[in-house]
């Protein structure tokens, strides 16, 4: 009886090992995608991480030019590490580490600039995962879909990848499909996420990164039901329609569902390729104005905002038939909607940065959840200094000096930086990574922040403030005041502007005047 006990269990256990040879040999299992594996890779890189930090600065003077350089060395090896685990567990893991490394003015520079790599480093499903999913989804296998699907993905992300086709009436399309696993691994991997970060805060009681692991939970389920998504590009395209210069790409719903969306292919380059732009004579500042436009208009007027304009996400064309310069925008899986009370309290504490007023300034980020670290709540919001924000942050550009002070001053106030966002509206998050995000593309074009983008964030505040208080007017006569007193504050906009304007002819005409002195021109 052992003895058939024994051979019976010999061949069960020959039969699984060449079943499990067969499925990886076909790439239908990946050792990858065991919960043991993930949890077991995860706890193991928290803990070599939380070991670093306690013991390389535990024997060195606080405060000091060593740990200075020693703090920034475990930055850099901790957040290579966190990395890897990123790229190896896939999925909610890359998402949440791009989303970390977006956080440019709110993360030590060591994070941000070792995750950013994680945009480029997304899993690609096989073309098997890739029919499977279409299979299941539409009922019909591609050959009977499309007239031509491209094997190679036009980009591959944390969650899906798109693929470039033609239907069979000759449109062409781009299809998004998700990854396969992501939907399956996504609660556990959150739930993962969230023990860790709660064990991590046992060691340092200063961490307070739970707000990242509540974002997730809320907005991952989101991401991945695409026809969610498809809403919102319809939702952003109606909105914004008074912009000629923004184009979103049609929706085909008859072939969408929550894993698929198909929707019309839009050629660009990246928002972020200067070389792109000058061979095709886009005008970077124009494009840089226009961003800045399209995004003052979602936050402060309509309170619906794209929030992850990185520019894989963000392209740049010319029109085909009318030469005129466009902006698409893509991925509409994440949008942050802003309840009324956060949006106009957010408009004035945006009016008065603008146009300096520090009572309100401490006013509305108090009133923001900032309580008394709302200096360096400004500082966040603007990635100005605090003498930039008494000044007026439209009264002077930003410097190179000023820029770099602000990224590397990051890290020695990353404990209150944690505080502050545990503590502010969740709705801010999200529009503290578009911010970061916008800013970045800025600083690649060359463009950041200057007077003109932070009079047109003037002018939505202005219209989203009288709005307001024009729908709780109760007379006639309150409302044609209201309208008045916003089209003389707009007037004073204008005439703001045009005074910049004039100072600027008026200096190139001296600068000019000044090289012909220099270097007159022999006749």
């Amino acid at each position: 009886m052992a003895r058939k006990a024994l051979k019976l269990a010999s061949w069960t256990g020959m039969a699984l090992a060449a079943s499990g040879v067969y499925l990886y040999s076909n790439n239908y299992l990946d050792p990858n995608d065991f919960g043991a594996v993930r949890v077991g890779r995860a706890v193991a890189t928290t803990a070599v991480i939380s070991y670093d930090y306690l013991t390389s600065l535990k024997s060195v003077p606080y405060g000091s030019e060593e740990y200075l350089q020693v703090r920034s060395q475990v930055h850099l090896r901790s957040a290579r590490r966190l990395c890897e685990l990123c790229c190896a567990n896939r999925g909610t893991f890359i998402k949440v580490g791009q989303h970390l490394g977006a956080l440019d003015y709110l993360l030590p520079e060591e994070y941000t600039s070792t995750l950013k790599v994680l945009h480029s480093q997304a899993p690609q499903s096989s073309m098997q995962e890739v029919r499977q999913v279409i299979r299941e989804d539409l009922g019909k296998e591609i050959q009977d879909l499309f007239l031509s699907f491209d094997d190679t993905p036009l980009g591959a992300a944390s969650l899906a990848q798109v693929h470039k086709a033609v239907l069979r009436d000759g449109r062409t399309v781009a299809v998004k499909v998700q990854h396969p696993k992501v939907q399956a691994q996504s609660s556990k991997d959150i739930l993962l996420m969230e023990v860790l970060v709660l064990a991590v805060k046992q060691l340092f009681p200063e961490f307070e990164f739970m707000w990242l692991v509540d974002e997730a939970k809320k907005n991952l389920p989101l991401e991945l039901d695409f026809l969610n998504e498809g809403r919102n590009a319809e939702k952003v395209a109606r909105m914004l329609k008074h912009f000629d210069f923004l184009k979103v790409p049609q929706i085909y719903w008859e072939l969408s569902t929550k894993r698929v969306l198909l929707m019309e292919f839009v050629e660009g380059g990246q928002v972020n390729d200067r070389d792109y732009m000058e061979r095709n004579r886009i005008d970077v500042n124009e494009i840089s104005r226009q961003l800045g436009k399209m995004y003052s208009e979602m936050i402060f007027v309509n309170g619906f905002v794209h929030c992850d304009p990185h520019p894989g996400n963000v392209l740049v064309r010319k029109h085909p038939d009318t030469g005129k310069t466009e902006i698409v925008l893509l991925d509409h899986g994440l949008y942050q909607v802003l309840t009324e009370e956060f949006r106009l309290d957010y408009c004035h504490l945006w009016q008065s940065l603008i146009w300096p007023n520090m009572e309100k300034v401490k006013w509305y980020s108090q009133r923001l959840g900032a309580a008394e670290l709302y200096p360096l709540f400004a500082c966040m919001l603007t990635a100005r200094s605090w003498d930039s924000v008494n000044r007026g942050i439209s009264k002077a550009p930003v410097t190179c000096t000023e820029d770099s002070e602000i990224r590397s001053s990051v890290a020695n106030y990353l404990p209150q930086i944690s505080q502050l966002l545990s503590h502010v509206p969740r709705q801010m998050l999200l529009i503290l990574k578009t911010n970061d995000l916008l800013r970045s593309i800025e600083a690649t074009l060359g463009t950041r922040a200057s007077a003109s983008s932070f009079l047109n964030m003037s002018r939505c505040c202005v219209r989203a403030l009288a709005e307001h208080k024009k729908k709780n007017a109760s007379s006639f006569l309150r409302r044609t005041q209201i309208s008045f007193s916003k089209a003389l504050n707009l007037w004073q906009i204008d005439l703001h502007e045009l005074g910049l304007r004039a100072k600027g002819w008026r200096l190139a005409c001296w600068v000019s005047a000044l090289l012909c002195w220099l270097f007159p021109i022999p006749h």
